[in-house]
């Protein structure tokens, strides 16, 4: 540590030199960036940074949504891009372009990334301009683009089911809920708290004892006469995936392997006597829960529907033109 009064200053060339060396080693996974700050994207991790006055950073003022980049396509971009507009205004922050050049900057910051395979995340921020608290402050609203490997789950999570608790956290009042935010403190400490406790994740209860959603993923049940149930919308993030899950699902009943889809109040009591219940999300895809607080769910294995719907949504990627927005990589 360096005596006080030595604290070294470094120039400009010295400091970019030391953020290189700083640049650790999961930073290989970043592929590219834009920042509306810089005016453009750069594909060095040294420089893909965010001002510190910037006030996603020191308010969690700043919206964010994130697509899957599967086989050179964007999956369900402008359903992500949909609802990040909307928490974009339930925050109070005004996009700094149009949602056409938006969805441009997202498609180009992709392409320069030359991924086939991984995950564009994009923020909208009050942006940069001091440390208060209101944004009248800010020169104007900041978006950035990342484009980054996507997040892998282990190979157990689908084969052997994950195990949940219930979390002690307090959940999310339901406007914040289902505004897609980068505050997610409570988030995270699902998370750590599920991991105390030797479980993989939590699971959030509202205040009036039902069950609501996971840490970033949402909850659904398979009855045990073949009904597919999931939690109402109303106080909980609209989940892009399970929206399309809950559309594949309906193959399912018209092939006789689901009674029916009811997307209504689910309580505990319910979910703990539940055939399967599953975890959906655009990182996690559809994964089974096989326990919960210790107890198993159904037989204590991964369950059949669960497993048909991972096979549906990855059939989908590939398949489903009206979902997919083509990236248009330069030629090699």
């Amino acid at each position: 540590m360096a005596a006080l009064g030595q604290t070294r200053r470094f120039s400009t060339e010295e400091a970019i030199a030391r953020l290189r060396q700083a640049v650790h080693a999961k930073a290989a996974n970043f592929y590219a960036m834009y920042s509306s700050v810089l005016g453009g994207i750069v594909t060095d991790p040294a420089l893909m940074v965010v001002p510190l006055d910037d006030h996603m950073v020191h308010r969690g003022h700043a919206v964010f949504d994130t697509a899957v980049l599967a086989d050179g396509m964007l999956y369900q971009l402008d359903q992500h891009l949909e609802r990040f507009l909307r928490s974009a205004r339930m925050a109070r922050i005004p996009p700094p372009f149009p949602v056409e050049q938006l969805r441009q900057i997202i498609i180009d910051t992709a392409a320069a990334g030359g991924r086939r395979d991984g995950s564009v995340r994009y923020w909208l921020s009050a942006g940069p301009g001091g440390f208060g608290l209101g944004p009248a402050e800010c020169a104007g609203s900041s978006f950035y683009v990342i484009v980054f490997g996507a997040d892998t789950y282990p190979a157990s999570y689908y084969t052997g089911g994950i195990k949940v608790v219930t979390s002690t956290v307090p959940i999310k009042p339901p406007f914040f809920a289902r505004v897609k935010s980068t505050n997610y403190l409570p988030n995270v400490l699902v998370v750590i708290e599920a991991k105390d406790h030797g479980a993989d994740n939590g699971i959030f209860i509202d205040e009036r004892g039902m069950v609501a959603e996971s840490s970033n993923m949402n909850v659904a049940f398979v009855t045990r006469d073949r009904l597919f149930r999931h939690p109402p919308f109303d106080s909980i993030l609209s989940g892009i995936t399970v929206q399309r899950v809950l559309h594949l699902a309906r193959r399912l009943v018209e092939q006789g392997e689901l009674r029916d889809i009811r997307v209504a109040d689910v309580t505990v009591e319910e979910g703990r006597h539940a055939a399967e219940m599953m975890l959906i999300g655009s990182s996690i895809k559809v994964a089974p829960v096989i326990m919960w607080d210790g107890q198993p769910i159904g037989d204590g294995r991964p369950g059949p529907i669960a497993k048909k719907l991972l096979d549906m949504w990855h059939e989908d990627v590939q398949t489903a033109t009206d979902q997919l927005v083509p990236v248009p990589y330069p030629e090699a």
